[in-house]
């Protein structure tokens, strides 16, 4: 094909979709306008998770009259006049795509006043032309309104969400906003309900109990004196560190807890997480995150916000200084305020039905009939030399097929983690979490397709007070939430009640209305990550996260029974080499792996 200049409407949408993902990258860029242009008050307005409509109005500065029609042009911009400004950006917007990208992909309206002017500014734009613009009376500000998302372009239509996760999204940026400037004051209504209001009273505490509520608030750390403006290398400016940490006994399934600014810009950085997350290194269970908002105050002139297409990503001219004062602020805060953790009520142990008794007896059977022995009169004890004697009567064994695993003898326990067992082909490592979620796992999915599964009422309905996102998550997957042993029920804006969880739960002695509430916000967690190669097969994926959540975890003691029966049903499994999703249950050293590094061979 020849090549040829693309038409101006065609190449306004490719442009657009590196800005506008969707409805919440929309609210994002009118957000970071309204901030900076200096406003006090920011409100934002969706209908049908932002895709009918989304109007963010303000009263900060306005656009004059001569410059409305201009501020749709692309890369039209008042935060900018030369490259070098790019090295100290101290504004969250600055290529000039934002309004352009919007109106490539929608219709929007804007209307704007200064404050010095009589009159203010109205303007339609479609398909990224203005078409109408004319004199109207407004307040001192400006409001945008967006209608339409992603009409014109229906290949990103498509992959939108269902209204109320995508109206989650927009939560997480709105609230996100009233964390990093908590004197400004915010509001969200979606579908004319006010979901999310601050106060604008500058404290960023006050933010934190709307967003989470107070009893979760209380949990909370305030990191103090991190930085001090003081120099924290010779030759680097210091990094100053505010914000707050959960205590250790406050913690989640996954990182999206933890938020992070850098120059009251939210960001996205693996690093900074994980200077978080090993501040609380022998605080929190394994898996666990903490919640933590943490905010870098720096010199613009050390960080690079240039980066990336959505502004989401920086990169720091010296990241370890940065990640080391992170680490040290937070694991400071932990050791000087962290409050003694209240002892709580924590299952020792897992109930496993004995119900592969007959199966594991027949495996037994035709394993010393192939070393030609007779069943009659052995027992457990018998079965290292069992072990011997197949190897004799097989030869040389082949490698452990991907199905089935051998018939294995318990040894003990590692590290109260990992089962060590003994096998004809040498010694097997068991994770025993991984192991009993593989397990779950075929139980309930193996119920579930006979229309079995089965579900254990509450004492009480437990009251399900969720945030917008998890509230989105759990209208998305309601339907297939209860066909795999919940009882749930829509209980008012974005709380449902929870009336029974499957008895698989139920058995881990998980009833009380406290335990059924962590329970569920968890499997939402895991549900809104994502992340899992069952994210095709909806129900699949549920009954993996129903199962992970159920599953004995790393650091529990197993009593000799429990790890025979974990091992017992595991070799019953269709698939026993890895969990659900994905990780290994086993790992195998051979006889020979073992002769060579202790130098018998």
């Amino acid at each position: 094909m020849p090549i040829r200049l693309l038409p101006p409407d065609v190449a306004g949408k490719i442009a657009a979709g590196e800005v506008v993902e969707r409805p919440a990258s929309v609210v994002k860029e009118l957000v970071e306008n309204s901030i900076d242009a200096g406003a006090a008050e920011v409100r934002v307005e969706i209908r049908e998770g932002g895709q009918r409509l989304i109007r963010v109005g303000d009263n900060g500065r306005g656009i004059p009259e001569d410059e409305v029609a201009l501020a749709f042009a692309r890369h039209a911009t008042s935060k900018l006049t030369d490259v070098s400004d790019l090295d100290q950006i101290e504004t969250l917007g600055f290529r000039g795509e934002a309004l352009a990208s919007i109106a490539a992909v929608s219709q929007v309206t804007l209307l704007s006043r200064p404050r010095e002017q009589a009159v203010g500014q109205h303007l339609r734009v479609e398909g990224g032309q203005v078409v109408r613009q004319e004199g109207r009376g407004s307040p001192a500000g400006t409001v945008v309104t967006v209608e339409h998302l992603f009409r014109n372009v229906p290949a990103r239509l498509k992959f939108l969400r269902q209204p109320q996760t995508e109206a989650g999204h927009i939560h997480s940026i709105v609230t996100n906003y009233a964390l990093a400037y908590p004197g400004i004051r915010f509001s969200l209504t979606s579908d004319e309900r006010l979901v999310f209001q601050s106060s604008g009273n500058g404290q960023l505490y006050d933010v934190l109990i709307a967003i989470y509520g107070l009893d979760l608030a209380e949990q909370l750390l305030e990191i103090e004196g991190a930085g001090n403006g003081q120099e924290t290398e010779a030759s680097h400016p210091a990094v100053a560190v505010s914000g707050f940490v959960s205590t250790p006994a406050l913690h989640r399934a996954n990182r999206r807890y933890i938020t992070l600014f850098v120059n009251r810009r939210w960001i996205q950085d693996n690093s900074l997480s994980h200077a978080v997350a090993q501040a609380y290194h022998g605080m929190l269970p394994v898996g666990r995150h903490p919640l933590a908002v943490v905010l870098l105050d720096m010199d613009p002139t050390e960080v690079d916000v240039n980066v990336h297409p959505t502004k989401r990503e920086v990169r720091f001219r010296n990241g370890r200084l940065v990640f080391g004062a992170v680490q040290r602020a937070v694991r400071r805060t932990l050791v000087e305020q962290a409050p003694v953790p209240s002892l709580g009520q924590r299952p020792q142990s897992w109930i496993v039905p004995d119900q592969f008794a007959a199966a594991r007896d027949w495996q037994r059977r035709q394993a010393l009939m192939a070393a030609g022995r007779d069943a009659a009169g052995r027992d457990a004890a018998d079965d290292a030399q069992l072990a011997l004697e197949l190897r004799r009567a097989q030869g040389e064994l082949q490698p452990v097929g991907p199905v089935r695993l051998p018939l294995l003898r318990v040894v003990g326990q590692v590290g109260q983690t990992y089962v060590v067992a003994e096998g004809p082909q040498g010694m097997y490592l068991i994770d025993q979490h991984a192991a009993h979620e593989r397990v779950l796992y075929e139980r309930m999915l193996a119920d579930h397709n006979e229309q079995e599964v089965t579900s254990q009422t509450l004492l009480e309905p437990a009251t399900l007070d969720l945030d917008p996102m998890l509230s989105g998550v759990l209208g998305e997957h309601l339907a297939s939430l209860n066909r795999v042993g919940f009882a749930l029920e829509p209980f008012g804006r974005s709380s449902y009640l929870l009336r029974a969880i499957p008895s698989i739960l139920a058995a881990q002695g998980a009833m009380a209305g406290s335990d059924a509430r962590e329970i569920m916000v968890d499997i939402l967690e895991m549900l809104q990550q994502g992340d899992d190669p069952l994210a095709d097969r909806a129900e699949e994926r549920l009954i993996a996260a129903v199962c992970k959540r159920a599953a004995v975890k790393a650091g529990q003691t197993l009593s000799a029974e429990e790890m025979q029966q974990l091992v017992r049903q595991l070799e019953q499994c269709e698939s026993p080499r890895t969990c659900p999703h994905g990780r290994p249950t086993v790992l195998h050293f051979s006889a020979q792996q073992l002769e060579k590094e202790f130098g018998r061979r």
